[in-house]
């Protein structure tokens, strides 16, 4: 057990030294191509680029409201399809339309005070001291320091026990599609941490680069996680291979995302303790946290499901369930009996399927 940690510690390390470096090479970048241009500025993020002029006014109306127009409509389309396969019922739909409503009315406020209040309080000196960065700078920055935050936020839930429960909500979903796509527990979205990541840097003064980030990632993960599987053609035709292999590796498609969202990984498919990127598939490749198999699983969510109250699965733990036998019940600890030494990152499903430990009360 003692080398399993030792292991464990040992890649934990060196991932996280990784991506220190990966974190500082646009810094790098930005500064050298100041020192090859003596120091000369020519553009900033207030200004774009002459050809994505076009497209500020078409990003603007896609973040403010474009994206939840995309979401409704392709999730129409995928119900009208028959995709979900007559499982969208029961407390299911109750949470997905929670978690889809409840974020987009009671996040903002939360964003805006800390961009509006709590950085010009922490640090208000520093109000636009980036503005002086170019657009591509500002926007290789914000996707990489976004992206790959999220990344670890995400492996952390999974591979933490307690904090898995927090993300076991958009999990526990027996299909894919825009209708679980916003399926988060609350205090799990709250504390996204590149969210405020990226509100610093837009006080900072990269919000322009900060708001073409934004959809093209936006984009990239609903597609993700829709259940109209885009990239089948790409792996279907042989004239496409060589894009999808590169296509595959760089972003999150359909096939790598599903796998993540498996309820096994015994079938060679299913990758729950993988897979983890957002935006960016890349971080799986370099942290060896990725599977390719370009194939769909059969079946996706937990195997020990107990369908959850809605409430209990979008406030755990304020909210506990009333399941017997669910880990959000109350006086429950999901851990894991024995560390395998094959299994060095446990699943969900190992956690959930674990001694369930009841608490005694005095």
């Amino acid at each position: 057990m003692a080398a399993i940690d030792h292991n464990s510690k040992s890649k934990l390390t060196r991932d996280l030294s990784i991506s220190l470096l990966i974190y500082s090479l646009p810094v790098v970048a930005i500064f050298l191509y100041f020192k090859l241009t003596n120091g000369l500025i020519t553009e900033s993020h207030i200004t774009l680029p002459s050809f994505l002029e076009f497209a500020q006014p078409a990003f603007q109306h896609i973040r403010t409201w474009g994206l939840i127009v995309f979401m409704l409509v392709l999730g129409a389309i995928e119900f009208a399809a028959g995709l979900y396969d007559d499982e969208w019922t029961g407390e299911e739909r109750k949470i997905d339309i929670v978690c889809f409503l409840a974020p987009k009315l009671l996040l903002p406020p939360v964003i805006a005070f800390f961009s509006l209040t709590a950085l010009p309080y922490l640090i208000p000196h520093l109000a636009n001291s980036l503005s002086w960065v170019p657009f591509w700078g500002g926007f290789f920055l914000i996707a990489i320091a976004d992206d790959l935050t999220q990344y670890w936020y995400h492996r952390l839930h999974h591979q933490v026990p307690f904090l898995w429960r927090f993300h076991r909500t958009h999990h526990s979903a027996p299909y894919m599609g825009m209708a679980m796509a916003s399926r988060q527990n609350f205090i799990y979205t709250v504390f996204f941490s590149q969210i405020y990541l990226t509100a610093t840097l837009t006080f900072l003064g990269l919000g322009l680069p900060a708001l073409f980030v934004l959809v093209i990632k936006s984009i990239i993960t609903l597609g993700a996680h829709s259940s109209i599987a885009w990239d089948k053609p790409f792996y279907k035709y042989k004239v496409l291979h060589p894009f999808a292999w590169v296509l595959e590796r760089l972003i999150s498609t359909p096939a790598t995302h599903h796998a993540h969202h498996a309820d096994t990984s015994g079938d060679g498919v299913g990758h729950f303790k993988g897979n983890f990127g957002n935006m960016f598939f890349i971080w799986d490749m370099i942290f060896g946290t990725g599977l390719i198999t370009r194939k769909f699983p059969k079946s996706y969510g937990m195997k020990s499901y107990k369908q959850e109250e809605w409430y209990a699965q979008f406030l755990w733990p304020i909210f506990k369930s009333k399941k017997e036998g669910s880990a959000l019940a109350e006086g429950v600890l999901a851990v894991p009996l024995k560390q395998k030494a094959e299994n060095l990152s446990p699943s969900p499903v190992y956690y959930e399927q674990a001694q369930h430990l009841k608490l005694q009360r005095k």
